[in-house]
């Protein structure tokens, strides 16, 4: 049977998949992933996670998460049996987006996490849903760590560019993100959605970039009926 493999984001937990974990255990085997936390790149990453999750998968990633998924396909194609990408990206980072990762480095290595993460919270979310999620989206954050931080910001950094690959993509393949999504725009998505054969596109209203808390009831409806179509 297909295991399913849940891919939380840059310096996230299984946290982030509180509301849709449980349901989405009773369709089959289940197991979050925290691969991304004990390997310097993506494809140390997705090798590690091929390595300790045998046989069929099918893989849900967020953010950082579904770069993962991408790079775990790149390198076992025959094993991956689906994969759901919540507002990822296939690109590489531009010169601006590398500039400002440096940037957040350079403080994190100065010890001004908290200074920079007040700083850049909310545009993590919707503004409707801000308040009530950024309190835990923050705890999130601080239980990874300053080491953490850097490291997973360095391997997003060193990805490669992933679209030209996206068209041989040929398992069951679901895309979604919030339409006012600040971190990865919603071009992201839809690049992605456009060059998989067959994929599933869904745009979130009233939503940012955590879209399992942000719009869990929708995300999990979602990811249940792509799942139960991987069998």
């Amino acid at each position: 049977m297909t295991t399913l493999i849940l891919l939380p984001g840059l310096a996230c937990d299984a946290a982030l998949w509180r509301e849709q974990a449980p349901a989405l255990a009773a369709l089959g085997p289940l197991h979050i992933s925290d691969a991304h936390t004990r390997a310097a790149t993506l494809a140390d990453m997705a090798a590690l996670l091929l390595a300790e999750n045998p046989g069929p998968l099918a893989l849900a990633g967020s953010s950082m998460g579904g770069m993962l998924a991408l790079h775990a396909w790149r390198l076992a194609p025959g094993r991956v049996r689906g994969l759901a990408l919540l507002g990822s990206s296939a690109r590489a980072d531009t010169p601006a987006q590398l500039d400002l990762r440096r940037n957040g480095i350079a403080q994190f290595e100065q010890g001004r996490m908290e200074e920079l993460l007040a700083a850049n919270v909310m545009f993590a979310f919707h503004p409707a849903n801000a308040q009530g999620l950024a309190g835990g989206y923050l705890e999130m954050i601080r239980r990874a760590g300053v080491a953490q931080l850097i490291a997973q910001n360095r391997a997003v950094m060193a990805r490669e560019d992933l679209r030209p690959e996206l068209g041989r993509l040929a398992c069951p393949t679901l895309v979604m993100v919030g339409e006012d999504d600040l971190l990865t725009p919603p071009e992201c998505s839809a690049e992605i959605a456009a060059a998989v054969p067959h994929a599933q596109f869904e745009r979130l209203a009233d939503c940012g970039h955590l879209l399992t808390w942000e719009q869990p009831a929708r995300v999990t409806a979602a990811l249940m009926a792509w799942r139960r179509a991987l069998d």
